[in-house]
């Protein structure tokens, strides 16, 4: 880092903004396989944290690639970058008072440790969106994994790159058992239990 830069505190805290919105900032990390529901769940969770007059924000992994991250390829450096940008957005979001909702692949549970480390385990909470990958290939909503099977797509997490699962989720979605509403009150549940909604 160049050191001729300086942290510029600020007059107003998250604790101000806290107050003002009711609310307490966190980012809900979802992670698993492309086709696990990942997004699937994390919009119906925003949806009905909306409809509960609750501030959030949606940053999805497609969403992101289209703009901040548009020059990231998949490779393992490369998806390891595009894991840090959006831990440093994510956090700015929290800081900001938001429930940030993040719907990223990030296979590394490396990348994922760094970023919770940064944002602070009080206020980083990993969603395991668990789905097997037979179940995932199946649904195959975007045509990646016929893709990644006939070799046209390099680095896809689940056949040709690894996924690394949550070894301690603080929550964990098993997508194939559980249906969208069941996933996401057992959100709300947690939410609730920290006290983050009330």
């Amino acid at each position: 880092m160049e050191k001729n830069i300086f942290w510029q505190s600020t007059n107003v805290t998250s604790t101000d903004r806290e107050k003002l919105m009711q609310q307490k900032g966190c980012v809900l990390w979802f992670t698993g396989l492309s086709g696990s529901g990942k997004s699937t769940v994390a919009l119906e969770v925003e949806k009905k944290l909306i409809q509960n007059n609750r501030f959030t924000y949606l940053l999805d992994g497609d969403n992101i690639r289209h703009g901040i991250n548009s020059d990231l390829s998949f490779s393992p450096e490369d998806r390891k970058e595009n894991i840090r940008r959006i831990g440093e957005i994510s956090r700015l979001f929290e800081d900001a008072g938001l429930i940030t909702l993040v719907s990223f692949i990030s296979p590394y549970r490396k990348d994922r440790e760094v970023v919770r480390n940064k944002i602070g385990t009080d206020r980083f909470i990993e969603i395991f969106v668990d789905c097997p990958l037979a179940v995932c290939e199946q649904r195959d909503v975007k045509g990646l994994y016929k893709l990644a099977r006939d070799g046209k797509i390099k680095d896809f997490t689940g056949i040709s790159a690894p996924y690394e699962s949550p070894e301690n989720p603080e929550i964990h979605l098993k997508t194939a058992e559980m249906t969208i509403e069941a996933c996401t009150e057992n959100i709300f549940d947690y939410l609730k239990s920290k006290k983050i909604i009330r």
